[in-house]
């Protein structure tokens, strides 16, 4: 016997309104399309617009009149604003939702590359002269930011946030910064090229121990990614004589994260645990193939299969 399910249309399950809340905007936008219930409920409650976060794949889409309108949602009660790669934002759309949501708390930009040094200032300068704090800035990747730039950030902030010790911002970790305890901003001058960018420390329980005996060998393990090479994996610096060991994905690894990770069928090579989605079940054995093995797998089976016809 055949069982039939017939669909009963009406409003909502009243559980639907309860998450809303706590979904991303990707899902927030696609929800509002859905039905009107879901729409209404969208435009009428605040609390899900009082932490916005952008990120792919709606970053390069967003604009600053798109920008305002979504940030208009919260009513001016906007208390976290985090643009991931937001290039088409400018310092007159920043300032504009800075001045309509004078409660903002967590002001992340990273990789905003239309934003300059200045337009930042601005905004942070507007968020210190308000009652709430700003206590959580992130700015890596704005373009032409030098020392002076930092010192001015940085006495804001202190004037409106009480210092506290921050946690060290290690580079296999770097993905999940910020988190709460990692301190007002996220970059700081590189002891070694002396450009602002964010500054790892060494995972490594040798150089960490060196640091808490304050010896001065520490400065030559500190530095931005580019002065200092570091594994992906475990975020341990890479001295000149260990010999650097590649990744399918390019990314660098250390002697002994590249042996235990696991690696291609084919060309013995691992990837590191971001790019792990690349690779390709192997039909033949256990095991996988890597992303550029199984390419060149595929384009001479086809250049087999034409020569053959």
């Amino acid at each position: 016997m055949e069982t039939v399910i017939e669909s009963v249309s009406g409003a909502p399950h009243d559980a639907f309104f309860l998450v809303l809340p706590y979904l991303p905007l990707y899902h927030l936008l696609t929800i509002g399309q859905v039905c009107k219930s879901f729409r209404e409920a969208l435009n009428q409650d605040i609390l899900p617009w009082l932490h916005l976060i952008i990120d792919i794949p709606l970053s390069p889409r967003l604009s600053d009149q798109i920008l305002i309108k979504l940030t208009s949602k919260a009513n001016s009660r906007l208390t976290t604003l985090v643009l991931r790669n937001c290039a088409r934002i400018s310092d007159d759309g920043l300032l504009r939702v800075i001045h309509n949501n004078p409660l903002i708390t967590k002001l992340h930009l990273p990789g905003c590359t239309s934003l300059t040094p200045e337009g930042i200032i601005r905004a942070v300068e507007t968020l210190s002269q308000n009652k709430t704090s700003l206590n959580s800035l992130r700015i890596n990747g704005i373009p032409n930011l030098n020392k002076h730039h930092l010192q001015t950030l940085s006495s804001y902030l202190q004037t409106s946030t009480p210092p506290e010790k921050s946690q060290p911002i290690l580079y296999h970790l770097r993905r999940t910064f910020p988190s709460e305890s990692d301190g007002l901003i996220d970059v700081d001058v590189c002891p070694r090229c002396q450009e602002i960018k964010m500054v790892f420390e060494c995972s490594r329980e040798g150089c960490r121990q060196k640091k808490r005996a304050q010896d001065q060998v520490l400065a030559d393990c500190r530095g931005c990614n580019l002065c200092i090479p570091r594994c992906e994996e475990c975020g341990g610096c890479i001295d000149s004589e260990e010999e650097l060991e590649e990744a399918v994905c390019s990314d660098i690894l250390c002697r002994d994260c590249w042996l235990s990770l696991p690696k291609c069928n084919h060309c013995n090579k691992p990837y590191c645990k971001h790019h792990t989605n690349l690779q390709y079940s192997s039909l033949d054995c256990a095991g996988f193939v890597c992303e550029t093995c199984h390419f060149q797998a595929t384009t001479n089976s086809s250049f087999s299969s034409d020569a053959a016809e």
